[in-house]
């Protein structure tokens, strides 16, 4: 039995791996990197210092330590900030988190962008409640 030379399925040129094709959109659409650079205790306070981004995409890692932590009894928090180079809302949501149930929370060694979110938290929060007399008793 012979076989006859058939033509392949796909064309040479599609058969051969494609080369990416990288389309630039100018804008760095990359989510960022919150690392924590160390970790210690003193006592029943966790010392956290961060290097990086802190955004929708990166706070994870940061709420799952802390969520730990908080389950092993720590009372305490110090988040030291001077390295973080971007942070949104979901910094403050973490910054909100921590407090409940009696915890205590130290923001120090606040970079320019933690510095920036927070007196824009605490204006519009002012406004807020000088805006609402019952939102300021609420906050009070």
């Amino acid at each position: 039995m012979s076989t006859s030379s058939t033509a392949p399925i796909l064309p040479a040129s599609l058969a051969a791996p494609a080369v990416p094709v990288v389309h630039d959109s100018g804008a760095d659409n990359a989510p960022g990197v919150i690392v924590v650079d160390s970790c210690t205790t003193l006592g029943s306070t966790l010392v956290v210092r961060l290097v990086g981004e802190i955004d929708c995409y990166s706070v994870a890692p940061l709420r799952a330590l802390l969520a730990s932590a908080a389950a092993d009894g720590y009372t305490g928090l110090v988040l030291d900030t001077a390295r973080v180079a971007f942070c949104d809302s979901s910094f403050l949501a973490v910054l909100d988190w921590w407090p409940r149930r009696g915890r205590r929370l130290t923001v120090a060694n606040r970079s320019r962008a933690v510095r920036r979110l927070l007196t824009a938290a605490d204006v519009s929060g002012q406004s807020a409640a000088q805006a609402d007399p019952l939102m300021a008793a609420a906050t009070s």
